[in-house]
């Protein structure tokens, strides 16, 4: 094992230590990544997997330059297998973006299932790894103390918990989403419902005992996995929707900064200076499933501040969301129409924003919402499956970067 792989399991809440995590991997991306990245050597050990996920999850770096990190040093080829891992992140949102109605239908079905299984053991013993089945009881711990599972472990777990617990798939993608540090809507969701059949319909992913003992180097051997997985039906999804038309954004007009947790990069929004007249940034728990991630954005928030500082020379001030009456104040007092935030996918933060723009509205305010070139450019792929998008990324990335 080359002393250059990554050893820590650690995640400082920072941009720099993103960017320092991305320069120790980029070396790595050619065969060592391609020969090692479905091994979980163990969470205390050395791994070929890049472990960027947090930081490309809260965009403290983003997913572009990460991939133009990675092809300065190495040609598309060469780079295929970890450029195709950072572009599924791009792909889930896309996807999802385009049929909230999935995300809606999970989040329905959730209500209802956790009230239906509050005091079941079987989910009791599979969140606290006390099922007996070895690999998957280590796993269930080791996401709970550590906040991060190796990608393939992820899968290995979701498939026990449908197919051998035969528990719903819908409460073991919400476990995920309290515990893991990089959970976001999309890519949970539509990951538990690939291993389930339901995201190609018919197709499973079966976890079996020598898949699991391979790519463990022998450390786990469970006994008694499922040996079949029968795929879970739904009712037939509608057709996918257009990305919605934002509001243009003024570049010259006087503007509020907003800034929330999916997206921690303020560096790129196109606003000008000296037309940013204030820096809102609203990090309270109600953002986030899991203390975990808001521990992580919490820890972020010194680093943020520096940035702020250095590019718009202004303080970084705290939004609650439960009390926005500072920003619409500081709004009205200075005469400003024009609040921007990055734009928010699916979930937590994209619903805030929603009734947080109504709330604007009232007050005479526009909230813009500004998506990201690498999200207009690659999101309207996603209207069918990863393999037929993945087609598009090579001619885009000559163009991108």
């Amino acid at each position: 094992m080359t002393a250059m792989l990554l050893s820590s399991l650690s995640f400082p809440p920072s941009r720099g230590a993103g960017l320092q995590r991305l320069s120790e991997f980029v070396p790595l991306v050619g065969a060592p990544y391609a020969a090692g990245r479905n091994t979980d050597y163990g969470p205390d050990q050395p791994a070929t997997v890049s472990r960027l996920s947090p930081y490309l999850r809260y965009r403290l770096i983003t997913e572009e330059e990460t991939v133009r990190a990675v092809l300065q040093h190495h040609s598309y080829e060469v780079a295929e297998k970890f450029i195709q891992e950072v572009l599924w992140r791009t792909y889930w949102k896309g996807w999802l973006a385009m049929r909230p109605e999935v995300w809606q239908r999970y989040q329905r079905e959730y209500d209802v299932l956790k009230e239906k299984y509050r005091d079941d053991p079987a989910i009791r013993a599979a969140e606290q790894g006390t099922t007996g089945i070895e690999g998957f009881d280590d796993w269930a711990k080791e996401l709970v103390q550590t906040g991060y599972l190796h990608n393939h472990a992820r899968m290995w777990f979701a498939s026990i918990w449908i197919f051998t617990l035969k528990l719903p798939w819908v409460l073991g993608a919400a476990f995920f989403l309290r515990h893991l540090l990089d959970a976001d809507a999309a890519s949970n969701t539509l990951s538990w419902r690939w291993v389930a059949g339901l995201q190609t319909p018919g197709k499973t992913y079966l976890a079996t005992t020598e898949n699991i003992a391979r790519f463990t180097n022998g450390r786990f051997f469970p006994k008694g996995l499922a040996l079949s997985a029968e795929a879970h039906v739904e009712t037939l999804l509608a057709a996918p929707k257009k990305l919605s038309t934002l509001k243009p954004l003024q570049s010259d007009a006087q503007s509020i900064l907003l800034l929330h947790a999916d997206d921690l990069h303020p560096e790129l929004i196109p606003l000008k200076k000296e037309n940013v007249r204030a820096v809102f940034f609203v990090n309270d728990r109600y953002l986030f499933w899991g203390d975990k991630a808001h521990e992580f954005i919490a820890a972020s928030h010194d680093d943020l501040k520096n940035r702020v500082a250095y590019q718009y020379d202004l303080p970084l001030i705290s939004l609650s969301t439960d009390n926005t009456s500072q920003l619409i104040e500081y709004a009205k007092s200075k005469a400003i129409k024009q609040i921007v935030t990055p734009y928010a996918p699916e979930g937590l933060a994209y619903n805030w924003l929603h009734s947080f723009e109504m709330e604007l509205s009232t007050a005479g305010l526009a909230l813009v919402q500004y998506r990201r070139i690498w999200d207009e450019i690659f999101w309207p792929y996603a209207t069918k499956g990863f393999f037929s998008f993945k087609e598009k990324v090579p001619s885009i990335l000559r163009e991108l970067v």
